[in-house]
């Protein structure tokens, strides 16, 4: 398994990272037993950063990730990485109501996480989403007080824009930033993305297939499940899903004269924007892990990376990545 580290302070990870969020919520439903052998079969592969939110299935997925790691190898885990958002609040319903970063919050979730991980520390810990009401000064001096207890191990950010990075850099070492970025989500390039770099912090990429949306196994008429999150999302509705899939028709074209996958070549993709970029594959299944392996191998040089330039261009996407409501939140979009 290839390397990557995450920033001047971050702890050395595999090149991809398996986003585990799909396994509990918000793609329809998903297999127990499948789940938990993917997981499996990603640490046997060399996988070691796993990413998990304690919001996703109200704690399923911490649970789940428990169980996987306590029934893998000794040896596969111990070199396992935990991930974990916090502050996003449900309602029991499961709909969103905003986000807490107060301290005493942080420091509450983060109890909760680590009795439901099994562990005795998170290795990357960051909120979901800046409070807009509790600076993120405080939110961040917070998980600082977490480090230095021994409880977690980095802070990162999610979706912050570049003046909130810098504030939050001030305060404490910041390891990743974690962030949308895909072929066709390619807003960090303007300005987060240099910020990162000069403050020294790595990128982890979520979203590098786009939800399945630029896969190549997403069909046109697909029906999605009443509670897969992607039938309200504007970018798989209507004439935006279809001028979004002519992207992957275009883009299927390069895969298959290199003799590739669409997701591996849009994983590949994201590999190449730099060696302090790791994306996130949010597979659930053993196949589609084996599928987006296969990226690691892929290699593209100049001419193909203007193809795809070329195929794809930036901001080619029909449709915001997310609904307007969630759009709102998003430090990153402002």
């Amino acid at each position: 398994m290839q390397t990557r580290t995450l920033g001047t302070t971050g702890p050395q990870t595999s090149a991809l990272g398996l986003g585990c969020m799909g396994m509990s919520a918000l793609y329809g439903d998903a297999d127990r037993a499948e789940s938990i052998a993917t997981i499996h079969a990603a640490l046997e592969a060399g996988i070691t950063l796993l990413d998990t939110g304690d919001f996703y299935g109200m704690g399923h997925n911490e649970l789940l990730i428990n169980e996987a790691l306590r029934t893998a190898p000794a040896a596969a885990r111990e070199k396992a990485l935990t991930s974990v958002k916090f502050g996003a609040l449900r309602t029991v319903e499961g709909g969103f109501t905003g986000y807490d970063g107060r301290p005493n919050a942080v420091k509450n979730f983060a109890a909760y996480s680590l009795q439901r991980l099994g562990r005795d520390h998170i290795d990357i810990y960051r909120i979901a989403r800046i409070d807009p009401d509790v600076p993120v000064e405080e939110t961040i001096g917070a998980i600082a007080e977490l480090v230095e207890a021994g409880h977690v191990r980095h802070i990162g950010l999610s979706e912050v824009g570049a003046g909130t990075l810098r504030r939050a850099a001030a305060v404490a070492p910041i390891s990743d930033l974690q962030i949308e970025y895909s072929l066709i989500s390619r807003g960090i390039e303007d300005d987060i993305l240099p910020t990162a770099r000069e403050l020294g912090i790595g990128i982890t990429a979520y979203g590098v297939l786009s939800r399945g949306l630029i896969s190549g196994h997403f069909a046109r008429d697909r029906k999605l499940a009443a509670n897969d999150f992607r039938g309200m999302s504007p970018r798989f509705q209507g004439e935006n899903l279809s001028r979004n899939l002519d992207l992957v028709d275009a883009l299927r074209k390069i895969a298959e004269q290199k003799g590739v996958s669409v997701a591996q070549t849009a994983i590949a993709w994201v590999l190449s924007r730099g060696e302090d970029i790791v994306p996130l594959v949010g597979a659930r299944r053993r196949d589609r892990l084996t599928e987006a392996l296969g990226a690691l191998d892929v290699t593209l040089d100049a001419d193909d990376l203007a193809a795809i330039e070329r195929a794809v261009p930036a901001g080619a996407a029909a449709g915001e990545r997310y609904p307007a409501e969630q759009m709102a939140h998003l430090d990153s979009e402002r």
